[in-house]
């Protein structure tokens, strides 16, 4: 029986060694397969940088963006709505007069998007090399809009006749639209046309007007808040601004666009040297986010008309 003992005991150690090699041998199929997309390991990333079916939420970041005074009372909106597609992102936003912000970006405060009231200030922006190429959008239309304040019983009705109201308040010349009321008193013959609109001070304004009263005004909302609150008989605004305070104030007139020029909105990505690669990639989804409909519907809202193609 010693042999019949052995023979079995060789044909088990035979079996568990062709085992162990069918084993090796499937083990090895994986490693030694070619590298490519379907070998190689899931990258862990956190959830805020796992993109979804829709683009997915971004990293966590804040931007900044500089906008006409205009813009603020729609911006508000915008923002909320950006926030529920995006909620790790903080949109900051400093509203002022075009003039005044393009001159903080030029002393390098720190800016991702720059939304003005006048073409000047991007063409400025441009010329001096912290627009980044290929982002100007020309994104909105406006119009300059003659106002007073409820029951002031004036006399004035046209911009022609702004010089018979007791006072007027008018933006400053880096105000955009301080600089369109001077080009439509240009165009009226008020005011030289052989001058830059831009140049003619508050002062030169009022000599031309027969001496009215001018309050110069920092921005077109200081210019809206004097006039609602009676502190100016007359002032020019926009009409998304004016019709912002409709209960306060009344339209004298919507002032031609063939004494203006054409009034847009352009804006544009600016570079920021000190922004992380998260910050860039929000300020752009943003910019992308403020030329879609649902942000021109809030827009439209606000009285402004879009200035985009279809």
């Amino acid at each position: 029986m010693k042999p019949m003992k052995k023979t079995l005991a060789l044909l088990l150690a035979l079996s568990l060694c062709l085992s162990l090699a069918a084993c090796a041998d499937s083990s090895g199929r994986n490693s030694q397969a070619p590298s490519g997309p379907a070998s190689e390991p899931p990258v862990s990333q956190p959830a805020s940088e796992q993109p979804g079916e829709d683009g997915g939420e971004l990293a966590a970041a804040e931007i900044q963006v500089f906008i006409a005074a205009s813009l603020e009372n729609a911006f508000q909106d915008i923002i909320a709505l950006y926030r529920d597609s995006q909620p790790n992102i903080t949109v900051t936003y400093s509203a002022d007069s075009s003039g005044t912000l393009l001159t903080q970006i030029q002393e390098g405060f720190e800016c991702d998007i720059f939304f003005s009231a006048g073409a000047r200030q991007i063409n400025d922006l441009e010329a001096d090399g912290l627009a980044i190429e290929g982002t100007r959008v020309d994104l909105l239309q406006n119009k300059v809009a003659l106002i007073t304040y409820k029951g002031s019983g004036t006399s004035v009705t046209t911009l022609s006749e702004i010089g018979n109201a007791a006072s007027v308040a008018l933006a400053g010349s880096s105000v955009p639209v301080g600089q369109y009321t001077r080009t439509a008193l240009q165009a009226l013959g008020i005011l030289d046309s052989g001058k830059d609109a831009a140049e003619f001070t508050a002062q030169e304004v009022s000599e031309a007007l027969g001496g009215v009263e001018i309050n110069e005004t920092a921005n077109v909302s200081a210019t809206l808040n004097a006039v609602a609150e009676g502190s100016n008989e007359v002032g020019t605004v926009y009409y998304s601004d004016a019709y912002s305070r409709i209960d306060d104030v009344e339209i004298l007139e919507l002032v031609d666009s063939s004494l203006t020029g054409s009034i847009v909105y352009p804006m544009s990505r600016v570079v920021n040297a000190g922004a992380d690669q998260a910050q860039t990639a929000a300020a752009d989804d943003f910019y992308a986010f403020l030329q879609t409909d649902a942000v021109m519907d809030i827009f439209e809202s606000y009285l402004f008309v879009s200035n985009l193609e279809g």
